[in-house]
C-alpha cells in the first residue's frame, strides 16, 4: 500500500512537472514565434539569364519617300487641270495645262528659222566645195574662195543657233503641260484654273509618294550603342510600327539608315525604316511609335514576375547583400517570356540573389528570415505526441 501511495505521488509530481514543462515550452515557443514573426520569412532565388532578342522603343513619324512640290516652269494662265485632289497619279502623268498657244507659235517660228538656216548652210557647203576645186586649178582668186568659206562658216554658226533656239522653244512648249515627276498621291490644289502662274508662284500642288513609306525615329544613343554591340552598325533590323491609337501596323519594316551624328540637345540618333504600304494606311506626317529588334540574340538577366512589385516610380525587387539584408532595386524590363519571367535590361545582373516570395513585409535594410517550405501542421503533431505519452502512462497506472 505504501509503495502504491509513493507511486501515485511520483506520478502526480511527474504530471505537475510535465505540465510545467509543457507550459514553459509553449511560452518559449510562442515568444520565439513572435520574435520570428517580426522578421519576415522569405524565399530566395538567383537572377538567371537567357539569350533573347533585344527590343527598343521610340516615338516615330511617317515620312513619304518622295515629297515633290509641283511648280510652273513658264509664265501664263492656268487653263486646265487633269486630276482631282487626292488622286493617285503616275510619274509622267499630265496634271495642269498652261496656255500653250503662244509657246506653240514660238516653236513654229523657231522651226522656220531652223529650216532657213539649214537651207543656207547647205547651199554654202555646196558652194564651198565648188570654189575649193576652182581655186586648186587657179580659175578663181584665193580671195573669192576665202569669202565663200567665211559665208559657209557664218551660216553653219547660224544653223547651230537656230537648232538651239528650236530646242528651247520645244522645251518651253513641253512645260505648258505640267507633269507629275513621281508616282504618288496628289494633295490640295493651291492655284486654281484661270489664275496667272509663273516660276515665282510657288507650288501648284504637292505629291507624296505612298508605297513604300519611310518611318523615322530618334533612338536614345545608349540604346543605339547596345544595338551596335549586338549586331554591328550596318545590320538590317526588323521594326514594328504602332499607330497613335495603339493599333499595330500589320507589316514589318526594315531599318536601313542611321544618321551620322548624335543630336547634342536630345542625346538621340535618327534611324529610318522602310515599310511597304499597299493599302495606303501609312500617311505622310502621321505619328506613332516603333519597336526595333536586334538581329542577333543577347545574353540578358531574367527574374520571376512574382519576385517584382511596382509603385509610382516603377518596377522593383529586393536584392540581398552579403549580410542578407534586402535592398530595393528598380529595374527596367524589355518584355516577358512564356514562363512568366521578366527580361531585365537594367538594374540587376545574372547571379544576384533576390527575394522570390514574402515580399509584402520586407523593409529595405532590415533583416529577413530565409526559410524553406515546411508544413505548419508538423509542430502541432509534436505537441500532441507528448500529451499522448503521459495519458497512456496514467491509464496503465489506473488499471493496476
Amino acid at each position: 500500500m505504501r509503495n502504491k501511495i509513493i507511486l501515485i505521488i511520483v506520478v502526480v509530481l511527474a504530471l505537475i512537472l510535465g505540465r510545467w514543462l509543457i507550459s514553459n515550452f509553449d511560452k518559449a515557443k510562442t515568444a520565439k514565434q513572435r520574435a520570428l514573426g517580426a522578421i519576415p520569412a522569405v524565399t530566395v532565388t538567383e537572377v538567371g539569364s537567357r539569350y533573347v532578342t533585344r527590343q527598343f522603343q521610340a516615338n516615330a513619324r511617317v515620312v513619304s519617300k518622295y515629297r515633290v512640290d509641283v511648280l510652273a516652269r513658264i509664265s501664263g494662265y492656268l487653263t486646265r487641270s487633269y486630276f482631282k485632289e487626292g488622286d493617285y497619279v503616275k510619274a509622267g502623268q499630265v496634271l495642269f495645262e498652261i496656255e500653250p498657244q503662244q509657246y506653240q507659235y514660238a516653236a513654229s517660228q523657231a522651226k522656220a528659222n531652223l529650216d532657213n538656216a539649214k537651207s543656207m548652210s547647205k547651199y554654202y557647203d555646196k558652194q564651198l566645195a565648188r570654189y575649193k576645186e576652182l581655186v586648186k586649178q587657179d580659175y578663181i582668186a584665193r580671195s573669192e574662195y576665202d569669202n565663200v568659206l567665211a559665208q559657209s562658216d557664218a551660216y553653219s554658226a547660224q544653223l547651230d543657233s537656230a537648232e538651239s533656239a528650236y530646242r528651247d522653244a520645244q522645251r518651253n512648249l513641253g512645260y505648258t503641260h505640267v507633269k507629275s515627276p513621281v508616282d504618288g498621291r496628289v494633295g490640295i490644289i493651291a492655284v486654281t484654273v484661270g489664275n496667272f502662274v509663273s516660276t515665282a508662284s510657288g507650288a501648284l500642288t504637292t505629291i507624296n509618294s505612298s508605297n513604300p513609306m519611310y518611318i523615322t525615329f530618334p533612338l536614345n544613343s545608349k540604346d543605339y550603342a547596345e544595338l551596335v554591340r549586338i549586331d554591328g552598325a550596318n545590320a538590317k533590323r526588323d521594326v514594328e510600327f504602332y499607330f497613335s491609337t495603339g493599333r499595330k501596323y500589320d507589316i514589318k519594316g526594315v531599318q536601313d539608315f542611321y544618321d551620322n551624328k548624335v543630336e547634342e540637345t536630345t542625346g538621340t540618333i535618327t534611324l529610318r525604316a522602310t515599310f511597304p504600304n499597299p493599302k495606303d494606311e501609312l500617311i505622310q506626317g502621321d505619328f506613332g511609335r516603333v519597336i526595333i529588334y536586334s538581329k542577333s540574340k543577347d545574353d540578358m538577366p531574367v527574374v520571376p514576375q512574382s519576385a517584382t512589385m511596382e509603385n509610382q516610380e516603377g518596377r522593383y525587387l529586393f536584392v540581398l547583400d552579403e549580410k542578407n539584408l534586402p535592398k530595393m532595386v528598380y529595374i527596367k524590363t524589355m518584355g516577358e517570356t512564356e514562363d512568366n519571367m521578366w527580361i531585365v535590361s537594367e538594374g540587376v545582373k545574372a547571379g544576384d540573389r533576390i527575394i522570390a516570395t514574402g515580399l509584402q513585409k520586407v523593409i529595405q535594410g532590415r533583416p529577413v528570415r530565409i526559410v524553406q517550405a515546411v508544413p505548419k501542421e508538423s509542430e502541432g503533431q509534436n505537441k500532441q505526441s507528448l500529451f499522448g505519452k503521459i495519458k497512456s502512462k496514467l491509464s496503465k497506472l489506473g488499471k493496476k
